[in-house]
């Protein structure tokens, strides 16, 4: 059998506790996932592509060699491709994601007709939990330390100037 390699793609922008769920997840799917941080032109990131694949790094190293994260520009597809992969692991919160990913998916089949993607429903934990949101809360003060792994907490208290996170527990 093939090795089956997925890549994670995302702004992860910051990443969070459902980005994890889908990862953990997916695992057991695949023998490697490479999460893949992109450049996203239509998105103001609150941190460097090079800080977020250091924090998605920290967070993954628990599950070894079996997650890599690398950083992209250009097209997914061109990405998984460089990567040996045929798999986009996507996740999915709501029935209002698919629209959108259905696009992304079909798009990229188009372009790239051997190259599937994998859906996968977030538990409903985190189902409510986008990075968006988080930003959102954590610049009027909120509480993101069950939303968020632990290193992205404190990066995001480290980013007062930008945000500013309450240190409620």
């Amino acid at each position: 059998m093939q090795a089956a390699i997925a890549v994670y793609p995302g702004s992860f922008d910051p990443f969070t506790n459902g980005h994890l769920d889908i990862i953990s997840r997916a695992l057991p799917f695949f023998q490697r996932i490479i999460v893949g941080v992109v450049w996203n032109p239509n998105k103001q990131p609150l941190f460097s592509s090079a800080e977020r694949v250091d924090m998605i790094q920290q967070v993954c190293q628990k599950f070894g060699e079996r997650v890599e994260v690398l950083s992209f520009t250009g097209l997914l597809v061109d990405f998984v491709e460089s990567q040996g992969a045929r798999v986009v692991l996507r996740g999915l919160r709501a029935i209002s994601d698919y629209e959108y990913e259905g696009q992304l998916a079909l798009t990229n089949r188009h372009l790239r007709p051997a190259i599937e993607t994998f859906f996968l429903m977030a538990r409903e934990e985190v189902s409510y939990v986008s990075s968006s949101m988080v930003k959102q809360v954590a610049m009027f003060g909120g509480d993101v330390s069950g939303l968020v792994p632990a290193v992205v907490a404190e990066r995001l208290r480290a980013q007062e100037s930008k945000v500013v996170v309450s240190d409620k527990n």
